[in-house]
C-alpha cells in the first residue's frame, strides 16, 4: 500500500556538486534537531543513535532508467521502533547534460500484521525546499516550489496562468482565494499557511490576492476560485473546456471554517496520491537500491548487521534484475496515469454531452410552446412530448436537499453533511443537474408504481420511459451491488442506510440499488430503496462520493 508514503521529486536550482553540499548541510541540521550524532562526511553505514542508522553513498556513478551513467548521492535514515522502522531516503541524481533531481521519501515499514502509519511532511523536506530553491530568474521554467504559498499579485497573473497551462507540468498547483471583507495578511497567517502546510513539496502553492482575483478568474472562467475557496489544479488543464473543470477540485470556505486541521488533511490527500503514482523522471527511475558496505562506530546489532561487518555486494546480474523490476513498475505507473487521464477525459465528454442533451430538451419545450401559441396543434402531434420544464434547476447540492419537499413520494433519509460535501469537490454544475434529473425521474416512477403502472423496477422504467415523463439514462441505474461488495462486512455496512421503522423494524436496509451521478467509475452515487409496493415511497439513503469498493479502496 502507498497511502502512507510521503514523496517529493523536484529539480534543484543548482548543479549536482552544489546540490549535494547544500543537501548534506540540511541532513546534518535535521539529524541534530533530532538529537542524533553527526555522521560526518564518509560513505558507509553509521550508527547515529541507540536505535538509528544512517547509510550514505555520496559519490556513486550509476546506470539509470535511460541506460546512461548518472551522478548520484544518497542518504537513508532508519529509525527502529516497536511499531516498525521509520525510513527516510534522500536521493540526488544528475544525468549527463541534464537537470539535477532531488527525491525524498518517508514511510513507516510496519511490523508484520499491522498497517503503516501515514508519514507526515518531514522537516527535512522544508529545509531542502528553502535551501535548493533557485534565486529569482536563475532557473527559467522551474515551478515556484516553496514551503509556504507564494502570493499572486496582479502583475503575476499571466505568469501563473502560463504555469497552470504548461503541458509538461508534473505537479498539481493549489490556489487559495480570499474571502470578501477579510484582512488578507490575517487570512494568510491564520488560515492559508496552516491549511497548505501538509502540501509542502507535493504541490506548487499559491495564495490569490484580492487585487489579482478578478483578472485570474476572468481568464479561467470555467476554473474559477473565489470567496475563500481553495482549488487544486491538476496537470493537463484545458482552460477553454468547461466540462474538464470537474477534474480540478474545489474546497469551499465552510469546510475550512468547520475544521481547519481536517481540511488540511483532505486537501493534501490528492497531491500525496499523485506524488506516489506519477511516473518518476528518468533521472530518478531505475536506480538500484542503496547498499551500504561498512558499519562504523557501533557496539550493538541493528538491522541484523554486526559492527564492523561487511555487507555482501550484489552481483551485476542481481543489479540488472532490480533495475528491470524498477523499470516495470515505472511502466505500470505510466499506464495507470494514462488510464486515469483517459477516464477523466471520457467523464468530461459525457458530462458535456449530457448538458447538450438537456439543452436540446429545453429547446424542444420552447418550440412546442411557440407552436402552440402560433396555433399549430397538427404539428405538435408529430413531436415527442417533453415534461414541463418550469422548475428551476438547483445550483448546489445544499439547495437540492432544501427542495426535497417538491418530491412527495421521495424521502431523503441520509446524512445531509455528506451530500453537501459534494459542493466542496467541484463547482461544475453537471453533478447537481444529473442528481436533480434522477429525482424527477424517480418521482415520476413512484407515481406510476403506486398505481401499479410502472411496468417493472426503476431500471425497466428508464428503459421504457413514457413520453410525458422525465427521463434518466438507464445505464446509470444499477440494480444491486456486486457479490464482492455484498459479502464484505465493512463495505456492506456502509450501504445499510436509514429507513423508517414502518419499512424495516431495525431502522436500516441494505441499499444496493444506486444511480451513478456524473461520468467516471468513481463519480458520486445515489443509493435508494424502492418501497412503492409497501409504504408507497422511494427512500434515498445516500447521496455522496462513491462508497468503498474494490476500485475506490
Amino acid at each position: 500500500m502507498t497511502d502512507g508514503i510521503y514523496r517529493m521529486a523536484v529539480t534543484s536550482g543548482y548543479v549536482h556538486k552544489e546540490t549535494v553540499s547544500l543537501a548534506g548541510q540540511q541532513v546534518r541540521h535535521w539529524l541534530k534537531a533530532q538529537h542524533y550524532d553527526d555522521p560526518g562526511a564518509e560513505d558507509g553505514r553509521h550508527r547515529i543513535g541507540s536505535q538509528a542508522v544512517l547509510d550514505c553513498a555520496l559519490k556513486d556513478r550509476l546506470r539509470g532508467a535511460a541506460g546512461a551513467k548518472e551522478s548520484v548521492a544518497r542518504w537513508r535514515l532508519r529509525e527502529f521502533t516497536p511499531q516498525g522502522i521509520w525510513q527516510t531516503s534522500l536521493t540526488i541524481s544528475t544525468p549527463q547534460a541534464g537537470r539535477t533531481w532531488v527525491r525524498l521519501d518517508a514511510e513507516q515499514l510496519p511490523v508484520r500484521g499491522s498497517s503503516a502509519t501515514k508519514a507526515p511532511v518531514p522537516a527535512l523536506a522544508r529545509g531542502l525546499l528553502d535551501a535548493l530553491a533557485p534565486a529569482e530568474g536563475e532557473h527559467e521554467g522551474a515551478a515556484r516550489l516553496h514551503v509556504m504559498p507564494t502570493v499572486i499579485e496582479r502583475g503575476d497573473v499571466d505568469e501563473v496562468l502560463d504555469e497552470l497551462c504548461d503541458p509538461d507540468r508534473r505537479m498539481p498547483i493549489v490556489v487559495a482565494s480570499t474571502p470578501p471583507r477579510v484582512d488578507f495578511e490575517d487570512w494568510l497567517a491564520e488560515t492559508v499557511d496552516p491549511l497548505l502546510r501538509g502540501c509542502a513539496g507535493l504541490a506548487v502553492l499559491y495564495a490569490l490576492s484580492p487585487s489579482a482575483e478578478r483578472d485570474f478568474n476572468r481568464t479561467l472562467e470555467h476554473h474559477r476560485v473565489y470567496g475563500g475557496a481553495v482549488r487544486t489544479y491538476l496537470p493537463g488543464l484545458d482552460p477553454a473546456w468547461a466540462p474538464e473543470a470537474q477534474r480540478h477540485r474545489v474546497m469551499a470556505r465552510h469546510t475550512l471554517d468547520a475544521d481547519l486541521r481536517r481540511a488540511s488533511g483532505l486537501l493534501a490527500w490528492l497531491p500525496r496520491r499523485l506524488a506516489v503514482q506519477t511516473p518518476l523522471p528518468d533521472a530518478l527511475a531505475g536506480l538500484p537500491p542503496l547498499r551500504s558496505r561498512v558499519v562504523t562506530d557501533g557496539t550493538a546489532e541493528i538491522d541484523g548487521v554486526q559492527p564492523g561487518s561487511l555487507l555482501v555486494d550484489h552481483s551485476e546480474e542481481e543489479a540488472h534484475e532490480e533495475r528491470a523490476r524498477a523499470e516495470e513498475l515505472q511502466e505500470v505507473r505510466r499506464w495507470l496515469r494514462a488510464a486515469e487521464e483517459r477516464e477523466s477525459q471520457l467523464a468530461a465528454e459525457y458530462d458535456e454531452q449530457y448538458s447538450e442533451l438537456r439543452e436540446a430538451r429545453t429547446e424542444v419545450r420552447s418550440l412546442r410552446g411557440r407552436l402552440a401559441d402560433a396555433g399549430g396543434p397538427e404539428l405538435l402531434t408529430s413531436l415527442p412530448v417533453v415534461p414541463d420544464g418550469n422548475r428551476q434547476d438547483p445550483v448546489s447540492f445544499a439547495e437540492l436537499l432544501d427542495r426535497m419537499h417538491e418530491f412527495p413520494l421521495l424521502a431523503f433519509t441520509g446524512d445531509p453533511r455528506l451530500t453537501k460535501e459534494l459542493d466542496d469537490q467541484t463547482d461544475h454544475p453537471t453533478w447537481v443537474r444529473m442528481a436533480w434529473d434522477a429525482l424527477l425521474a424517480l418521482q415520476d416512477y413512484a407515481e406510476a408504481a403506486v398505481r401499479g403502472e410502472s411496468g417493472g423496477d426503476f431500471r425497466r422504467w428508464c428503459e421504457n420511459t413514457p413520453p410525458d415523463c422525465h427521463v434518466f439514462p438507464p445505464r446509470k441505474v444499477i440494480r444491486d451491488e456486486s457479490r464482492t461488495v455484498r459479502t464484505n462486512g465493512k463495505w456492506k455496512g456502509e450501504r445499510e442506510l436509514p429507513v423508517p421503522a414502518t419499512v424495516s423494524p431495525s431502522g436500516k436496509v441494505f441499499m444496493g440499488a444506486h444511480l451513478r451521478i456524473g461520468g467516471g467509475g468513481t463519480a458520486p452515487r445515489l443509493h435508494y430503496h424502492d418501497d412503492c409496493s409497501g409504504t408507497g415511497r422511494v427512500y434515498i439513503g445516500y447521496i455522496g462520493l462513491h462508497l468503498h469498493n474494490t476500485r475506490t479502496n
